[in-house]
């Protein structure tokens, strides 16, 4: 159970870091884009250091495999950040993205199982 949490804390941290870094690219790339953005973002990318620290620590207790750890947090990015990027920016990605999308998420799993 304690390993669910760790790994649920390593998504929250990633989700919550991307989500403040892709919404601080966003408002400040407008014309009337504001600093008191900066604020909010870093407070909610230090709440996912915060969480992305915890279950880092959580998981190397249980697992004792830094390199396991690390292929799920690269999951999570891979999953987390294209969706975000999707649902925020409404850009599609270019075939190089895509087929970058895919090799990284073949090391992850390879990583992952091998």
């Amino acid at each position: 159970m304690s390993t669910i949490v760790a790994v649920g804390a390593i998504f929250l941290g990633e989700t919550l870091s991307i989500i403040a870094e892709l919404l601080a690219s966003k408002q400040l790339g407008k014309a009337d884009g504001y600093l008191t953005t900066l604020l909010t973002m870093f407070l909610l990318i230090t709440f996912g250091g915060v969480l992305l620290v915890c279950g880092y620590a959580l998981c190397y207790m249980h697992l004792k495999n830094i390199w396991i750890i690390i292929a799920i947090s690269v999951g999570a990015i891979l999953v987390v950040e294209p969706l975000l990027t999707l649902l925020l920016f409404r850009d599609a990605p270019t075939a190089g993205s895509l087929i970058g999308l895919a090799l990284g998420a073949l090391g992850t799993l390879a990583a992952i199982f091998l």
